[in-house]
């Protein structure tokens, strides 16, 4: 974790959902303008083994309910997760597109539609395939007084990377995916390219591979 990093908790409060009561927190840091969030159950601090999901901000999928990702069902099914359990931290980072930004990210959403994969079209665009940086959640986590987590993701390296951090991972919970026409490149595009821990139905799978179809 960067020695430079210093993060701030401006402010939170009480967010009723139709899962329960969480409170928002909301963070300022040093390492970029944007506002982070921790949207929080039950109480976490000095606790082991909190259900956390690092999310990344998904405009399309969490506002919109685009069905080009996965993001804003894999949002919902998080919540629903920690509120069964009465406990548990969603951590929203404001890196739209996988770092991209949502300028660039739907200008990749073009260059799918033209045949490209999201791998393919973010290259083509100047930027990884994941820009992603977690370092700012991390420090929320030690900021939020968590000793370990089961971190709610189908992606290895946010395990390696959150571990890097010097976060204790003690395990994962499987996030599953709805597949559609629209997200169906998407998701496989994940598996194969990004080797994320998702099983995709075998027909799905079949029809993916001789389709050039849209993802985010």
């Amino acid at each position: 974790m960067s020695v430079n990093l210093k993060i701030q908790q401006v402010v939170n409060a009480r967010i009723p959902t139709p899962e329960g009561n969480f409170q928002l927190c909301l963070y300022t840091n040093s390492l970029d303008d944007k506002e982070h969030m921790a949207l929080m159950m039950g109480d976490v601090a000095s606790q082991e083994d909190v259900l956390v999901r690092v999310h990344s901000e998904c405009f399309t999928g969490d506002v919109l309910g685009s069905l080009r990702c996965d993001c804003g069902e894999q949002l919902a099914l998080a919540r629903k997760f920690i509120a069964d359990a009465g406990q548990g931290i969603v951590i929203y980072m404001r890196q739209e597109g996988r770092g991209i930004g949502l300028q660039d990210k739907l200008h990749a959403y073009n260059l799918q539609d033209d045949g490209l994969d999201t791998v393919e079209a973010n290259l083509a665009l100047g930027h990884q395939a994941d820009a992603r940086d977690y370092t700012i959640a991390a420090a929320i986590l030690k900021d939020l007084g968590v000793d370990s987590i089961q971190l709610l993701t189908n992606n290895p390296a946010k395990i390696e990377e959150m571990t890097r951090l010097g976060v204790k991972v003690n395990g994962r919970v499987e996030m599953l995916s709805t597949v559609n026409p629209e997200n169906e490149r998407y998701l496989q595009t994940k598996v194969q390219r990004m080797n994320h821990m998702l099983d995709l139905p075998l027909e799905r799978a079949m029809v993916v591979n001789g389709n050039n179809g849209a993802g985010d």
